[in-house]
């Protein structure tokens, strides 16, 4: 089945490079952005900024090549390992996801901390992130992934799935 997602924002962020951004949140904890949602969604805004946080989905639109077997930034081990259990951006469908801070709404810009996004990012969408529904009860395991929270806070991108290196 073939399906067409529509870009409802942009997000404008301090990273132009594909190398040295943040691999994750936690080491942009303390760096902002903004996304300028087109003006035909802005009513679509209205309430959002009662959150504290949020879930932006986007397209890696810089990638140009899948791989199902990759070295993620965080294995301390450089294992390949099954594209399905890493958040590296050569999956399939190029599909991002970043929970962050939400700042502030301004009619169709809305204000986020803690990003790890290339500036221009097409946004596909926004949730809110709501703890009743998504904070994990009981145990949770963490597969090959054993980098400390200060590690995953301090990793940086290399040119490992930057095609023309």
């Amino acid at each position: 089945m073939k399906f067409e997602l529509e870009q409802i924002a942009t997000i404008h962020s301090p990273f132009c490079k594909l190398v040295n951004m943040p691999v994750q949140p936690k080491g942009a904890k303390n760096l902002y952005a903004t996304i300028e949602f087109k003006k035909e969604f802005e009513e679509g805004l209205k309430d959002l900024d009662g959150f504290s946080h949020v879930y932006l989905i986007y397209y890696f639109h810089k990638v140009s090549k899948i791989k199902l077997n990759v070295i993620p930034f965080n294995d301390k081990t450089n294992t390949k390992r099954g594209v399905f259990s890493t958040r590296t951006p050569v999956h399939p469908n190029k599909i991002g996801l970043s929970v962050v801070e939400l700042i502030k709404v301004e009619k169709n810009i809305v204000t986020i901390k803690g990003v790890d996004i290339l500036d221009g990012t097409p946004l596909l969408d926004i949730k809110p992130y709501i703890e009743n529904f998504d904070k994990i009860e009981g145990k949770v395991t963490f597969g090959w992934m054993k980098s400390t929270y200060n590690e995953v806070s301090e990793k940086r991108s290399d040119n490992r799935f930057i095609e023309n290196k």
